[in-house]
């Protein structure tokens, strides 16, 4: 027996040595072959699926396409201006009497028009300006450093490169000055033209027709730049900048109710988005709203400086028209955006206010934030319509309930603190010596040493290090371990002690989100006074009040009332 299996063994790894020689694996399958033929079926789907991948993803971005232009019209109608005025301007390319160098310096109207047109007539005003000055300023400096290259002989070419240096550090320099920062596009024009018209003219000994035949084809190029883009389709900034103002308005109104609202519901963040934590868009609509309000500001600046550049249209019918009054009243409208973002930061907050006690505030707190939201609407319907403001008090409704709540405070001041320490209190008298900065830092460290006494409790197996939360790299976070209590009769208590201290700190936010609210129903008024001045500036018009029952007009009717009045 001992002899068949060491005989059946030996066997056995003779045919396994002879199998792998041949290059047979032990399926009897060739197993060089079979990589061969495995390499290249990786290779083959690799390049299948990349070019699925690349199919795909161009048929996402034609969707996405798709969805741009159907969402926005002005944009199809922007690039087919673009079109139509490059094919206009290339049509002098063509040209061969009675201007024969119009064909060879054609580039120029060609580039101006690629450069100038713009989305916005505002924007394609400025861009023509700046070009314009810069191509006409530096074609005369050109053209007379060219006379003193000329007068210079042997040292011509030394003369013309000291000349472009002093250029461009002069105009380098220059363009870093704040208040020339709108013509900075005029000072890289300004280089261009001046370098060129030197040394292309100080080659062919043609300065002048260089300078003449670059400003008239560039003044070309800006011609047709403009008529395209006013006659056909005009797309103004100044309107984008009305409809955004009025579309911060609703979106302010819009996150108000929402915090208030969620803050009554007592709604609790079980994890905060982590882009919510270092301020980056999000998915929380009231979040998206408010940021999208506070940031804001560098696209209004950017319109404005659009929107001053062009003429008198639409309802807007006079030169001068007050474009920055619509930044102020912006402005202001972002002042009261900040008061929302802080209530918000209440709702993510750690320390959060009982239910039964947000109760005792819940009707006050809804009317403040019903007649807030109602404000920024009836501002942003106003500013949308043009009209100045009814002659009622706008503010009258949301002080009322202001002061309602500042009269419920006062009355329910013993929800918001400690209020069993005041009977216990020490009276001051009146002589009383004032208290030492030792007995202050004394007072402090009890109370630091009772909120790290609680945590110690709450967390015996967590070191002093691992205090401090740590934020996690992920698309939501937990918050930091502070406990949310509700100090009812079923919540757990550690102690009299730290339920009391637990207690002062949730009551103090309840009151922190009313202040915030109060806060918001003061700036009012300065948002109520920058539209005020808007609308005279502006020449709002004046609204019609509506009459109480409307008169079916018609002949029949105003003959009964003949009658009528006859009897």
């Amino acid at each position: 027996m001992a002899g068949r299996s060491f005989l059946r063994g030996s066997t056995d790894e003779s045919k396994e040595r002879l199998l792998s020689r041949k290059g047979y694996s032990e399926f009897g399958l060739n197993s060089s072959g079979d990589s061969e033929d495995g390499v290249k079926c990786r290779c083959f789907r690799s390049c299948s699926d990349s070019i699925d991948k690349f199919w795909n993803g161009l048929q996402e971005t034609y969707v996405k396409l798709y969805e741009m232009g159907r969402s926005d019209p002005r944009k199809v109608f922007f690039a087919t201006k673009m079109g139509f005025s490059l094919s206009l301007v290339s049509l002098l390319i063509f040209f061969k009497e009675p201007l024969r160098h119009t064909s060879q310096y054609s580039i120029w109207a060609i580039l101006t028009v690629v450069v100038v047109f713009e989305f916005s007539v505002g924007a394609t005003l400025n861009k023509g300006f700046n070009r314009a000055i810069g191509t006409f300023s530096a074609g005369a400096l050109a053209l007379g450093i060219a006379e003193v290259s000329i007068l210079a002989g042997k040292f011509e070419e030394v003369v013309i490169v000291i000349s472009i240096f002093i250029a461009g550090f002069c105009a380098s320099y220059a363009k870093l000055y704040p208040p020339m920062k709108t013509y900075e596009y005029g000072f890289r024009v300004f280089l261009l033209t001046y370098c060129i018209v030197l040394v292309s003219g100080n080659n062919s000994r043609t300065f002048f027709d260089t300078a003449l035949y670059r400003l008239l084809l560039i003044a070309v190029g800006a011609g047709i730049c403009l008529v395209v883009n006013i006659c056909i389709c005009p797309i103004w900034s100044g309107e984008d900048l009305h409809k955004l103002v009025v579309k911060n308005f609703k979106i302010v109104a819009s996150s108000l109710e929402g915090c208030v609202n969620g803050y009554l519901q007592c709604v609790e963040y079980e994890r905060i988005p982590s882009k919510i934590l270092i301020y980056q868009a999000s998915d929380d609509p009231l979040y998206s709203g408010y940021r999208s309000v506070v940031q804001s500001s560098s696209q209004e600046e950017s319109l404005l400086d659009f929107a001053l550049w062009e003429p008198p249209h639409g309802p807007y019918r006079t030169f001068n028209y007050p474009w920055r009054n619509y930044v102020k009243v912006s402005g202001a409208l972002r002042h009261c955006a900040f008061m929302v973002m802080a209530m918000h930061g209440c709702i993510l907050s750690e320390i959060q206010a009982p239910p039964e006690k947000r109760l005792v505030f819940a009707s006050e707190l809804h009317r403040i934030g019903n007649a807030g939201a109602k404000v920024l609407r009836e501002l942003g319907d106003k500013i949308e319509k043009m009209e100045k403001l009814s002659s009622g008090d706008i503010l009258r409704e949301i002080h009322e309930a202001g002061e309602e709540l500042q009269l419920k405070i006062d009355e329910k001041s013993y929800l918001l603190v400690n209020s069993e320490s005041w009977a216990t209190a020490p009276q001051f008298k009146e002589q009383a010596e004032p208290m030492s900065i030792i007995d202050v830092k004394d007072d402090e460290n009890k109370v630091i040493k009772s909120f790290s006494d609680m945590w110690d409790v709450q967390n015996p197996n967590m070191s002093m290090d691992s205090r401090m939360p740590c934020l996690i790299s992920s698309d939501s976070m937990f918050k930091p371990s502070w406990p949310r209590l509700s100090f009812t009769a079923e919540a757990p208590l550690l102690n009299q002690q730290e339920s009391k201290v637990y207690e002062s700190a949730s009551s103090l936010s309840l009151a922190t989100f009313a202040s915030l609210l109060i806060e918001f129903v003061a700036r009012l008024q300065n948002l109520v006074d920058a539209f005020q001045e808007l609308s005279e500036k502006a020449d709002f018009k004046v609204p019609i009040d509506q009459p109480v029952g409307k008169e079916v007009a018609g002949f029949w009717n105003r003959l009964r009332s003949c009658f009528h009045s006859k009897n």
